[in-house]
């Protein structure tokens, strides 16, 4: 009898564990949250708390309040994987990420088979949305095909290049950049690319890829990969007075190329989503992160935000948590951002979004196309 008496409590116990599992909608933010990329990460943990808890004030949805799930992958496909599979496991909603291409790309098949919706600020790799594989993937950023033509434009029209060295860093975002730089410049007929050469990520000299930079004789270097190796591939040039203009995609357009390349930083040009200062949400938005983390935001905040509001939006306006209903809603309702107005395409790719050119000007990056 008291046997009896200790499992009926153990099952209430259980049954009220159970219970207040299902009182909150969970939802996974996914990026890197430490490590060298941890600064593209972070602010959208920022940004997804800010949206979620201003619907939180208002009571939540559907009668229940959101909880933010985070979850660490530092940008690496192999712990992408673990991370996915935990959210599944955690029961969440949907995800707000992953933050890099490489690491999106091993997460998103877990996601799939989970029915699970991922928005990612950041994830430019085409085939993410092109190849339709991932019909549960969108994001709030244009993807490479589009950086690169701008890139290759600002480089043939701006720059007038003639002669263009493109490097990168093997990785399906930077690999995937560089590819597509020199098809359009291959395409476009005038300028030639006089070297396309991969560094290994984490490396602490950079010398050779600088001397053979050297050899080819460039008007112009154009750089796919993250900010730790551009910071010492643009530092290493300018030491070995290799003054060239220098221009990456938004894996450089960070605060953090700035500090750690320093002097070397300025007149460097990077790629990155458009400048939308002047919307009244995102400048709402902005007033908001200040106010509760006493910063400014750093890169793909705005993106994150959106995406953080698409899904909710979209949540709210199904009525439910379900994959199908969520993204019906994705794809048909648009919903008001820090980006603008928008929606996903039939790829998941957002409407409306896209890409400037930026320099580095008396240490910050400045819009100039």
């Amino acid at each position: 009898m008291l046997g009896r008496l200790f499992l009926s409590v153990a099952l209430v116990v259980l049954g009220a564990g159970l219970v207040f599992a299902g009182e909150t909608i969970k939802i996974g933010v996914a990026g890197p949250h430490s490590g060298d990329l941890a600064s593209y990460g972070l602010p959208s943990i920022n940004a997804a708390k800010l949206v979620i808890d201003k619907y939180n004030a208002k009571g939540g949805i559907l009668g229940k309040k959101i909880e933010i799930v985070k979850e660490d992958d530092q940008c690496k496909p192999e712990l992408a994987t673990n991370v996915a599979t935990k959210l599944v496991s955690d029961g969440v909603a949907g995800v707000i990420g992953h933050i890099c291409s490489g690491a999106t790309k091993a997460a998103l098949t877990i996601y799939k088979d989970a029915k699970i919706v991922a928005i990612s600020p950041a994830s430019t790799n085409p085939p993410l949305t092109q190849s339709g594989m991932y019909p549960n993937f969108f994001r709030t950023i244009a993807p490479d095909d589009a950086q690169a033509k701008l890139d290759v434009d600002f480089v043939l029209n701006y720059l007038k290049a003639k002669k263009v060295a493109i490097i990168h860093d093997k990785g399906d975002y930077g690999k995937g950049l560089a590819t597509m730089e020199k098809k359009f410049i291959e395409q476009d007929g005038r300028a030639k690319v006089v070297l396309f050469e991969g560094v290994t990520p984490g490396g602490v000299d950079y010398s050779a890829v600088v001397q053979k930079i050297k050899r080819a004789k460039p008007d112009v270097v154009l750089f796919g990969g993250y900010h730790p190796e551009a910071s010492k591939i643009v530092t290493t040039m300018r030491r070995k007075r290799v003054k060239i203009p220098f221009l990456a995609g938004d894996g450089v357009k960070d605060i953090s190329f700035i500090k750690v390349a320093g002097k070397y930083a300025e007149g460097v040009y990077a790629s990155g989503p458009r400048d939308v200062s002047n919307n009244p949400e995102y400048k709402e938005a902005v007033k908001e992160h200040k106010k509760v983390f006493g910063t400014d935001p750093g890169p793909f905040f705005e993106n994150a935000y959106a995406a953080t509001e698409a899904l909710l939006n979209a949540i709210e306006k199904a009525g439910s948590t379900k994959y199908e209903s969520i993204v019906k809603v994705l794809r048909t309702q648009y919903v008001n951002t820090p980006l603008g107005k928008i929606k996903f395409d039939a790829k998941g790719d957002a409407e409306g979004v896209g890409f400037s050119v930026y320099q580095v000007q008396n240490g910050k990056f400045v819009e100039v196309k």
